[in-house]
């Protein structure tokens, strides 16, 4: 079926065309590929949003905070949240999903558990198809959440504009999370749960750690500053915010918000953004 079609049946009210694509997209290899160079002209127009971090951080409260913000906002909202695959089944185990209950009942969010199915970077292929199939359907925001593998999780940065790394105070100090190669890749640090003893200093660690290693953000970006055009140059490079949140009782979500509002504007203003587009294309 053609895309056009497929769009035009979404944006009359049959949702059920999403779920049965993104299983034939999980399931179906070679029918993924197909897919992807039909679509992949019509990708781009979303913001997509990685959520990431240590097992047990609270990435599914705040995935769940921040769907839901993007929808009453109203955006149209794609949440693909990625489980650990089951040993028996290979499919994923839901566990995220269950936590984003809020989310998954507003008209304009979509929420879809993607099984790892092996994949050691914390987001299979099939993952990132899914995006682009619905970032091609009309979603203008695509939130994914992994799995939370740690040193091995950082193919999360080619399929997103906006990485937010999400700590805790048991994390560690900052020194131990730069090792954990989560800050190498981060746009936004949250340190959640900053309610509990040890997150001031936390983020105290991580502030220094960044003002330390200042040569992440060229890497990070895919390019020297320099390989800006001239009048982009000026615009510096980005500076990863520290923002705390206690996801369980709603606060700090609306500065995190901001914070990945300023991001995009960041990526649209220099062109980096563009520039992740051609690379990942």
């Amino acid at each position: 079926m053609k895309l056009e079609a497929l769009r035009e049946r979404f944006q009359a009210g049959d949702r059920r065309i999403i779920p049965r694509m993104l299983s034939r997209i999980e399931n179906d290899p070679e029918f993924r590929e197909r897919l992807l160079q039909e679509i992949l002209s019509e990708t781009g127009k979303a913001h997509r949003i990685g959520i990431t971090g240590p097992p047990g951080a609270g990435k599914s409260t705040l995935t769940n905070l921040l769907a839901l913000r993007f929808a009453e906002e109203g955006h149209r909202v794609g949440v693909l949240a990625v489980d650990p695959t089951s040993p028996f089944s290979g499919g994923a185990l839901l566990g995220d999903r269950i936590r984003m209950t809020e989310a998954g009942m507003h008209p304009r969010v979509y929420i879809r558990s993607m099984a790892t199915r092996g994949s050691l970077g914390g987001l299979s292929r099939a993952t990132v198809i899914a995006a682009d199939f619905l970032d091609a359907m009309g979603f203008d925001v695509i939130l994914t959440e992994t799995v939370g593998v740690g040193q091995i999780e950082l193919d999360v940065l080619e399929a997103s504009d906006t990485v937010v790394v999400v700590l805790v105070p048991e994390s560690g100090d900052g020194i131990q999370a730069m090792k954990a190669g989560l800050m190498e890749i981060a746009d936004i640090i949250v340190v959640n749960k900053a309610d509990r003893e040890g997150a001031r200093r936390l983020v105290r660690e991580i502030e220094t750690a960044l003002r330390m290693g200042t040569g992440l953000v060229a890497a990070k970006a895919g390019h020297d500053q320099a390989d800006l055009p001239p009048e982009l140059q000026q615009t510096g490079p980005w500076e990863v915010p520290v923002l705390t949140t206690v996801a369980i009782r709603k606060e700090g979500i609306e500065e995190l918000r901001e914070a990945i509002r300023r991001h995009r504007e960041y990526l649209e203003s220099t062109g980096i953004r563009e520039q992740r587009r051609r690379d990942r294309i």
